[in-house]
């Protein structure tokens, strides 16, 4: 039996993912998969805006399940990543799901440009 591959899902891949987008059908199953409060709260705003409470509501209790807890630790990590990377112009999101997703042997599992070509990351436009 083949092991499942685990990702953490940045704000981007969960948009994608509630959009069905083509590139990303193959991460709607037969995967495990962990976010953070932080891109959950980044979907649900965007969801708010384009597509409505309801949507952002319902989306927001699916993904509500998958989130991990931090500590203080990785929001320090995730400054230091941030501030050796500055020049690419990360969030602190990112950046604190990035280094949750180190912490977690997971595949960072984003579209956003600004991570292409970092160790860990499935990049997926």
């Amino acid at each position: 039996m083949e092991e499942l591959k685990h990702f953490f899902l940045d704000t981007y891949a969960m948009y994608e993912l509630v959009h069905n987008s083509e590139n990303y059908k193959k991460y709607q199953q037969g995967i495990s998969i962990v976010t953070s409060k932080l891109n959950l709260m980044e979907l649900h705003y965007g969801l708010l805006r384009t597509e409505g409470k309801d949507s952002a509501e319902y989306y927001y209790d699916f993904f509500l399940e998958f989130c991990v807890e931090f500590d203080d630790a990785v929001i320090k990590e995730a400054n230091e990543f941030r501030l050796k990377n500055y020049r690419r112009d990360l969030s602190y999101v990112d950046c604190i799901g990035y280094i949750l997703a180190r912490k977690l042997n997971a595949k960072f599992l984003t579209g956003d440009k600004q991570f292409e070509n970092f160790e860990g990351v499935e990049f997926v436009k």
